[in-house]
């Protein structure tokens, strides 16, 4: 599989997995209602996912991983 491909499913799996929780979450524990349910899970979710990145080097292309509770970067092998 391609790097960017992984990575951009990691991506997508990260925020995924960060919405539905949140949304829950804000479904049950808030008095929000229509639009503000999702718009709230989404920007929670942008800010809290980690972020997936390819870049490529002189060794090839590498895929990292920045996130808001680590510090620095990570390579994903």
């Amino acid at each position: 599989m391609n790097k960017k491909t992984k990575g951009f499913i990691y991506n997508f799996i990260g925020f995924a997995v960060f919405f539905f929780a949140t949304r829950y979450l804000v479904v049950s524990y808030t008095h929000l209602e229509g639009f503000w349910i999702p718009f709230t899970a989404f920007v929670v979710s942008t800010i809290l996912a980690p972020k997936f990145q390819t870049v490529k080097t002189k060794d090839g292309e590498k895929l990292f991983m920045s996130w808001i509770f680590t510090k620095g970067l990570k390579e994903i092998k």
